[in-house]
């Protein structure tokens, strides 16, 4: 344990901090993309961080998440840019022009500068149905700054994983919803 102690000690003096924030990829179809993203929030939170929130494509409805950083007014700033989910709208003109307007503002928020981490909250949904170009999404990120930015959302695009500093792929193994379970309030939502 000591030599394995003395490697990982000798590999932290040689790592480096960042050049400007870190790009976070959270993917997968399965469960925890928002919920890891809203864990890191907290984290960012509890060190005093302003942090911004914009999501792409839940609508209005009531979340425990944005009830619980509602808490915190002068650290978090949340946009919620959706029309609900993309099967609930039926209009593909009006949800590109929502992830458009959602993309702007997410764009704003980066290149501001006032902001040590923001989440783009199913950001790849509206690339994955073509609502948003991947070279726009990267144009932004590229806007960042000293700013961390996480994305999440299924099926992330190829180009976005390549340029991400840390891609996590989360793995279904078993959901309630597949046994008739309903979403729970305060663990899905």
């Amino acid at each position: 344990m000591r030599k394995l102690q003395q490697a990982q000690a000798e590999r932290r003096r040689e790592l480096r901090d960042p050049e400007r924030g870190l790009v976070l990829v959270h993917t997968g179809n399965g469960k925890g993309k928002s919920s890891s993203a809203f864990g890191v929030i907290a984290r960012a939170l509890g060190w005093g961080k302003k942090v911004a929130v914009v999501q792409f494509i839940k609508g209005k409805w009531k979340t425990g998440e944005k009830q619980f950083f509602t808490r915190f007014p002068d650290l978090i700033d949340w946009h919620v840019m959706g029309d609900g989910f993309t099967w609930d709208t039926q209009d593909r003109k009006r949800d590109i022009e929502a992830a458009e307007k959602a993309l702007g503002k997410a764009q704003e928020l980066i290149a501001s500068g006032e902001y040590a981490l923001i989440v783009l909250d199913e950001v790849h949904i509206a690339m994955r149905y073509d609502y948003l170009d991947t070279s726009a999404v990267i144009d932004a990120l590229e806007q960042r700054g000293p700013t961390h930015v996480i994305l999440t959302g299924r099926d992330a695009k190829l180009e976005l994983i390549e340029y991400a500093d840390t891609v996590t792929e989360m793995t279904e193994n078993k959901h309630a919803f597949h046994a008739g379970i309903r979403a729970q309030q305060g663990i899905d939502f």
